[in-house]
């Protein structure tokens, strides 16, 4: 199924992406390989902040929240991808400090019906001239909380 047929899952919060498995993505026995799951959430967040005009394109001071670190990823495997085509990536904010924020995640088929993955990812926003942790921008601030899990009180 073509990546731009798919309908979108909808999700009560956070961002769903579809993002393509490709044959390079399987492993020898045609899953997909558990290193590549950390680059496909890569590759379902980018292009959420870039279409909101927070991108990459050679200059860290044009572009300072994309200047981080991952602190912390984890991941717990629960049914595997098999082979190519789409997976429907769920991901969310459940934390947004002064310089660190905590994503959740999910990988799931693209009709929602098998949960795949799930995990986290911390990162740190950085300064890139002394590599210490220094504030998200306003701009930044803004953004993440469009993926801000509500909370119970705020639900």
């Amino acid at each position: 199924m073509s990546h731009t047929t798919v309908e979108r899952q909808a999700a009560e919060f956070g961002h769903v992406a579809h993002v393509p498995v490709h044959f390079d993505d399987l492993d020898a026995m045609g899953l997909l390989h558990n290193a590549r799951y950390a680059v496909l959430l890569e590759r379902a967040l980018t292009p959420y902040w870039a279409e909101r005009g927070v991108v990459f394109r050679g200059d860290v001071h044009a572009a300072p929240d994309v200047f981080h670190a991952v602190r912390e990823f984890t991941i717990t495997y629960q049914a595997p991808v098999t082979g190519v085509g789409t997976v429907a990536v769920h991901f969310w904010l459940e934390h947004f400090g002064t310089s660190s924020a905590q994503y959740a995640f999910e990988f799931r088929s693209v009709d929602g019906a098998t949960v795949h993955a799930t995990g986290t990812r911390s990162i740190v926003r950085l300064d890139p001239a002394t590599l210490r942790p220094t504030a998200w921008t306003e701009v930044g601030r803004a953004i993440a909380a469009t993926l801000l899990r509500p909370t119970p009180a705020s639900a």
